[in-house]
């Protein structure tokens, strides 16, 4: 079978991972962040059914407090950090997956820990896929200009719907009744249709 050539983005659950940046109590200020959650608890879910791995940071708990218990992440041991990137900290994870070749990324807040991320896993030559309705900011300029910012850079920006549908691949799989109950309710608007409306230069 031929390789999955990188320009066209396609995730399989074999070689994708999911991660869940930051989505922590003194976050619940930002702009959309029950959505935000809610679309990255799907993803997990999913995550889980399909057996994709997933990894999840926190950003400084001390001070901004532990990841939020609607995500429904028990069962994974957050990792802590400092650093505005995720990478640094998952590293060793990543390498102890040498057929990860597409990550899933969710969480906030885009212009900082997402696009940072994002170009650390591009540099080391991994699929970007941004999952455009779990990830915000506290300034939708900067959430905008970041999901700008990391298309221009290789990242592929996807909604929830279109990532799982794709790692499941088939309604003959044998989640997708599972799957299927996840999806039937549309995921909840989380600000995005603005951005992709009229003649917004960044996304042309």
């Amino acid at each position: 079978m031929a390789a999955v050539k990188p320009s066209l983005g396609r995730v399989l659950p074999r070689s994708s991972m999911l991660f869940l940046c930051d989505m922590q109590e003194k976050f619940r200020h930002i702009a959309y962040f029950p959505q935000i959650v809610s679309v990255a608890a799907r993803m997990l879910k999913v995550a889980r059914l399909l057996e994709v791995p997933a990894v999840l940071t926190e950003q400084y708990p001390q001070g901004l407090g532990p990841t939020v218990p609607e995500l429904g992440a028990e069962g994974l041991r957050p990792v802590t950090k400092t650093c505005f990137s995720m990478v640094p900290v998952v590293q060793q994870e990543l390498d102890s997956r040498p057929q990860v070749r597409s990550v899933l990324l969710c969480g906030i807040e885009t212009q900082a820990c997402i696009m940072n991320t994002a170009l650390d896993l591009l540099d080391l030559g991994l699929q970007v896929h941004v999952v455009v309705d779990a990830c915000s900011s506290r300034s939708q300029v900067d959430r905008l200009v970041a999901l700008a910012r990391m298309r221009q850079s290789g990242a592929f920006l996807s909604t929830s719907e279109g990532l799982i549908l794709q790692l499941v691949g088939d309604a003959a799989h044998p989640q997708f009744k599972e799957i299927q109950k996840i999806i039937k309710e549309p995921a909840p608007d989380s600000g995005l249709l603005g951005f992709f409306q009229g003649q917004n230069p960044l996304f042309r």
